[in-house]
Formats: C-alpha cells, sequence, structure tokens
C-alpha cells in the first residue's frame, strides 16, 4: 500500500472526506460538472454551501463494479480518487442541484463509514507525487511541449468546430496531464491510470501516448466526442449522481 508523506517525509494524519462514488474520474486542477438528484447527496451539497463541511471539500471515488447499486465497502470503489472543491451551484426549483466541482488533491481511501451521515464518509490519505531530480526541467519542457502538440492534434480531428483552447501557457507541469487529458473520451481504465500515476515526467508520457492513440482511432472512425473544457463556464452538461 503506497502512503502519502507530509512535510519531512513523515506519514501524513489520515483526513476524513464525505464521499460520492460516481462512474467517471476526477483529476486535480480540472472542473467537474454533476447534476445532483438523490437526496443524500442535495444534503451533502447543502452542506458544502453552507460550509457544515470544511473548505467545501469532497472526494470523488470510481464505482469499481458496474453492477454495484449501493457503495458499502472499500471493495465497491476504486482506492485511489481526487478531493474536488465545489466551485458553482445552481438550485433548481424541485430540489435538485447542478454544481460544478475543481479537482484539488489526490487521495487513496482506507476506510469507509456508511452510518454517521446520509451520505458516506471515508479516511483518506493524501498521495503526493514522486520528486522530480533536479535537471530534469528539460525533459519535462520537451513532454509539455509534445503533450500541447498532442492535445491540439486530438481536438482538431475529433471536434467539429474549433471552440477548443489550449491549457495556459503557466499551466504546471504537475497538472498539465489531467488537463489535455480531459478533453479526451477515454475508457475509465485509462483515466485510473492516469490519476494513480505519481511521477509527473511519467504522467506526461502516459497522456502524450493516450492522446495519440485516440486521436488516430477518431481519425479512423470518424466518432466526434463531446467537448469537455466548457465545464469551465457552463452546468449545461452535468453528470448524473
Amino acid at each position: 500500500m503506497t502512503h502519502s508523506e507530509g512535510p519531512g517525509g513523515h506519514p501524513a494524519t489520515p483526513t476524513m472526506l464525505p464521499l460520492f462514488p460516481l462512474r467517471t474520474v476526477a483529476f486535480p486542477g480540472v472542473h467537474l460538472p454533476l447534476h445532483i438528484f438523490e437526496p443524500r447527496y442535495r444534503q451533502l451539497t447543502l452542506d458544502l454551501i453552507t460550509e457544515v463541511v470544511p473548505d467545501r471539500l469532497f472526494g470523488v471515488v470510481t464505482i469499481a463494479d458496474p453492477t454495484v447499486q449501493e457503495v458499502e465497502d472499500l471493495a465497491h470503489v476504486h482506492p485511489t480518487g481526487c478531493a474536488t472543491r465545489l466551485r458553482e451551484a445552481r438550485r433548481l426549483p424541485d430540489g435538485r442541484f447542478d454544481i460544478v466541482v475543481t479537482g484539488h488533491r489526490r487521495f487513496r481511501l482506507v476506510d469507509i463509514d456508511a452510518e454517521t451521515t446520509p451520505y458516506l464518509r471515508g479516511t483518506v490519505e493524501w498521495v503526493d507525487d514522486e520528486h522530480v531530480p533536479d535537471g530534469a526541467e528539460d525533459a519535462a519542457s520537451r513532454l509539455a511541449d509534445a503533450c500541447r502538440v498532442a492535445h491540439r492534434r486530438y481536438c482538431s480531428v475529433a471536434w467539429e468546430s474549433d471552440s477548443w483552447r489550449s491549457p495556459p501557457p503557466d499551466t504546471p507541469s504537475e497538472t498539465l496531464a489531467y488537463q489535455v487529458i480531459s478533453d479526451c473520451l477515454l475508457p475509465l481504465s485509462d483515466r485510473r491510470e492516469l490519476l494513480e500515476e505519481r511521477h509527473p515526467l511519467r504522467r506526461l508520457r502516459l497522456a502524450y501516448h493516450l492522446l495519440r492513440r485516440e486521436a488516430a482511432f477518431v481519425s479512423e472512425l470518424g466518432a466526434v466526442p463531446p467537448s469537455q473544457h466548457e465545464a469551465d463556464e457552463t452546468l449545461l452538461r452535468p453528470n448524473p449522481n
């Protein structure tokens, strides 16, 4: 089991977070729209809005078995998740919510509490990146440039419009892989692999290969996926809970 470390290399103190099991993967630094209709997650949303939940943070974990109707223990979800922070919320007349959250930090789930609150809570250990050795700046820059080229290529063949945009030039190399891959439709297994990769350079390399592979598939099949970057400005395509 991989443990996160706090300052000085000491094991980090476990943290309790509300949990939202979904059939998707949240990435640090990437916006995710959600449509909230279950009563327990309506309550979670209210607790986030009113900051009953500290820092408006909750954890998104990926459901491991598509046949599972009710997540109750660790075996039902993948252990690596992403804490997300509520960014925007719109309450609908019938009590449902459309919200946008932003990925904050990866964690490893070590325990689930299904009794204390209407929604799940989990004990998590934060998972940070491995250290990149001094002198690796040139390699990181080359990989970042290659990822941006692969991202432009993918978007040019996958999208019918030219409304997509590249990540800002000042996007840190640690989060660039998440940014470029968020525009790409991928199997959950690929998204999980990207989230679980702790080395920034290996993560950039993985994103580069995934973008090239998907661009080739789209070119061959002529399939056009929807744009995901529009979550920055709109709540129009939320994922249901």
